[in-house]
């Protein structure tokens, strides 16, 4: 299959599989899902990664919420012309996808959300503030994304990250715009979207990385819980980043699930 650019920063990959739309976290952008881009073709589905706004090929922004990028996807999703597509949300993109499964319920035919949290909490909660300021003040202090990227990446990795896997994602980390930063790190402390997981009605995978100190594996399986009918995976030494630390792993307990829960005919033409 043949990846090609679309409007709002998305890649897809030409053919007639099923459509599994790719959502990145906050240091990310579409390209981060390279790994996926490749195998998630060869398996016969048809991945689309988005730039979520303000990343990749999109305009910086200086404010953001889960709603307005929730309402970007949804439109882009339906300007592609895609049918209750399969969501793989990884961290921020996680919550993008939580906020659009509170809209549309069984709006999709599966949902992953990788590495995410339910909530985030109060902005005007201690902990919260806390965030903004350790995360917010090296930017104050005159630093820049691309001198920050190599530092927050490896606190953000489990124990076994491959090197090609860390330097794509420094590289994508260095290249997010401050402002896009600022407004994502503003926007993630106010989620919470925990009142809604038991509305859920799409399958939904909860998968988690043993080693993720940013959305731990126990909170992930406790949201997987409250969340009807949902399976969780955790992948043994893997961090936050796992879709490319450990792609393999993180496509595969991916396509189990597929397998499991998409109708006969939609898994049957998609084999791993």
């Amino acid at each position: 299959m043949q990846h090609v650019a679309t409007e709002a920063g998305m890649l897809a990959a030409t053919g007639a599989g099923e459509a599994v739309v790719f959502l990145h976290g906050i240091g990310g952008a579409a390209r981060i899902w390279a790994p996926q881009q490749k195998s998630f073709a060869q398996a016969g589905f048809r991945p689309f990664a988005i730039d979520l706004l303000g990343y990749g090929t999109r305009p910086a922004v200086d404010a953001v919420e889960f709603e307005l990028l929730a309402r970007d996807v949804e439109t882009t999703i339906s300007r592609a012309g895609l049918d209750r597509p399969v969501i793989v949300g990884h961290s921020m993109g996680g919550m993008v996808a939580q906020s659009m499964l509170r809209r549309r319920p069984q709006g999709y035919r599966a949902v992953v959300l990788a590495c995410t949290s339910p909530a985030f909490g109060s902005s005007s909660g201690e902990l919260q503030k806390k965030f903004l300021a350790d995360r917010l003040g090296p930017l104050e202090r005159g630093r820049s994304m691309q001198e920050l990227a190599i530092d927050i990446v490896d606190g953000l990795v489990g124990s076994a990250c491959d090197p090609a896997a860390r330097a794509l994602a420094i590289d994508c980390m260095a290249a997010v715009p401050t402002s896009t930063y600022r407004a994502a790190l503003r926007c993630l402390v106010a989620f919470d979207e925990r009142g809604h997981l038991g509305r859920i009605r799409s399958p939904v995978l909860c998968l988690a990385g043993e080693q993720d100190r940013t959305a731990p594996a126990a909170m992930i399986e406790r949201m997987a819980g409250k969340i009807p009918g949902a399976r969780y995976a955790c992948l043994a030494r893997v961090g936050h980043l796992a879709n490319l630390e450990a792609p393999e792993r993180f496509d595969g307990a991916i396509f189990n699930f597929l397998h499991e829960v998409l109708p006969p005919a939609m898994a049957e033409s998609a084999t791993p």
